[in-house]
């Protein structure tokens, strides 16, 4: 496309000007330089904002806008300020998947104050330790409290990062349990299609099984990941039908199936729906609680103070074939304290407890290990006074809460 003055809106090739460049790898990529085409994107926007009440974007390879004309990145392009500082856009949420097909990754680069980043790290990070995978635990503590060593900007608010384990491109959160391979066939493309980078594990059966033993664990890996993605600082994001197992068949580049294998099967809503409690309470239990509302770093020392633990109090095993790992979240402020206890060890674990101060007591608020409904406690449900350490079976998660009383006994 070009303009009345002659200069070009799409960005091409300087080895042949003939060619446009495709870095979005679906097309032309726009000039995000050129002031016709911000005026175009700047005003749609606006737009979209103020007349259809749109309250957030999601920038698809939103690395591409940080190129210049002649294609190289530039590290304060205009329209991605204009963007970040535009005052008809303040209110609404901009969020950037931080790269492009031509290799350009800017997740811990991104400009601007108000970005919002998809943290592939923390996917990455997440899926490996939980199909226990060897030196995770270091990267999984970093993941959890906030993906400092992804940002390494402490006066950013720790809430740009958009923490996720499944998108719309890739497995979904069932699919990452169930499948160790992609199944992409349906697609046409020879199984050609699609990453070979998963991080999925099967847990003992390649698709659909009837084991008993093999499902229930895919249950429990599946709370496992919800309890891992909800209880970390950023923000959370997870994709329709992952909290009712909603399967793609091993399909992990769905975008061309209008059918079954990419449709919303509603009759899992009622088949799954202890593990929709579970998550309908976890997000509850964050959104009530003051501990996930920093806008510091966990480890800073304004909010929330966290503490490492291993199986022994004030001893996380950080060497290369540990596979569990916990954490205490204290805030004395508003007085909540939190223990959550992470393992994909292949057998149970017993991890020392916290001491309690007087007129208080650990209470359990989920086991990942049980079924449903006792793998969401509501209400919580009081461990016995005075135990000093707790039973985590086998690939699983436990999350305990400080129950307080008052000089009545009463829960308070």
């Amino acid at each position: 496309m070009r303009g009345i003055d002659n200069r070009v809106y799409y960005l091409l090739d300087p080895g042949n000007r003939v060619e446009y460049i495709n870095d979005n790898g679906v097309g032309n990529t726009l000039n995000g330089y050129h002031t016709i085409v911000r005026r175009l994107i700047m005003d749609s926007l606006r737009y979209w904002v103020q007349y259809m009440h749109v309250d957030g974007f999601r920038f698809d390879l939103a690395s591409v806008l940080s190129r210049g004309e002649d294609n190289q990145p530039i590290k304060d392009l205009p329209i991605l300020w204009d963007i970040d500082s535009d005052p008809v856009l303040a209110g609404t949420r901009i969020i950037a998947e931080a790269r492009d097909t031509a290799g350009l990754y800017q997740v811990g680069s991104f400009i601007g104050d108000r970005w919002s980043v998809w943290n592939g790290c923390y996917r990455d990070t997440v899926r490996r330790f939980v199909k226990s995978d060897v030196g995770m635990v270091r990267d999984l503590a970093d993941a959890v409290s906030g993906s400092f060593k992804e940002f390494a900007q402490l006066d950013h608010d720790p809430m740009r990062s958009i923490n996720f384990i499944t998108a719309h491109d890739g497995f979904t959160l069932n699919d990452v349990v169930s499948y160790n391979d992609k199944h992409n066939q349906a697609n046409g493309e020879h199984n050609l299609d699609g990453s070979d980078q998963n991080n999925s594990w099967n847990c003992g059966a390649e698709g659909p099984t009837d084991d008993l033993q093999g499902e229930t664990l895919r249950m429990q890996q599946v709370c496992n990941f919800f309890t891992i993605l909800l209880l970390s600082q950023g923000r959370p994001m997870f994709l329709l039908g992952d909290e009712v197992r909603r399967t793609q068949q091993g399909n992990n580049n769905a975008y061309s199936q209008d059918n079954e294998i990419s449709w919303f099967e509603w009759n899992q809503v009622e088949a799954q729906r202890g593990l929709l409690r579970f998550v309908r309470g976890l997000l509850k239990f964050r959104q009530i609680s003051g501990l996930f509302r920093d806008r510091s770093y966990w480890f800073e020392h304004a909010g929330t103070d966290i503490i490492w633990h291993g199986v022994r109090l004030g001893q996380p095993d950080w060497g290369e074939n540990s596979h569990c790992l916990a954490f205490e979240l204290v805030h004395p402020e508003i007085e909540k304290h939190l223990y959550v206890l992470m393992s994909a060890y292949c057998e149970p674990l017993e991890f020392e407890l916290p001491n309690m101060g007087n007129g208080s007591r650990w209470a359990r608020l989920v086991d990942t290990s049980k079924p449903a409904p006792e793998d969401f406690c509501d209400p919580v449900e009081l461990l016995p006074d005075g135990i000093r350490s707790f039973p985590v079976q086998a690939r699983a998660a436990v999350v305990l809460v400080e129950q307080r009383f008052n000089n009545n006994n009463q829960a308070v």
